[in-house]
């Protein structure tokens, strides 16, 4: 399933998923950033986490507003 990041942070992930997800349920989801050195470089994460709040976006159709833990993480080379 893929989304879009709204927030990120030290402690967790806001993101517009296609469909909730249950809440307690454990998740992986991959973060690309831009690394600002040169345009198009990026650095991928890939976190591990709980689901802690999933809602219906009524804004979107079809979309949900999920907020998970990001517990651990690490880089992921190309």
């Amino acid at each position: 399933m893929a989304g879009e990041t709204c927030n990120l942070s030290s402690g967790g992930v806001l993101f517009v998923a296609p469909a909730e997800l249950p809440i307690g349920e454990s998740i992986e989801y991959l973060i690309t950033l831009p690394t600002g050195v040169r345009e198009g470089t990026t650095i991928r994460l890939r976190c591990v986490g709980k689901v802690v709040r999933s809602q219906p976006r009524h804004s979107i159709s079809h979309a949900a507003a999920v907020a998970a833990t990001l517990e651990r993480y690490e880089f992921l080379r190309r």
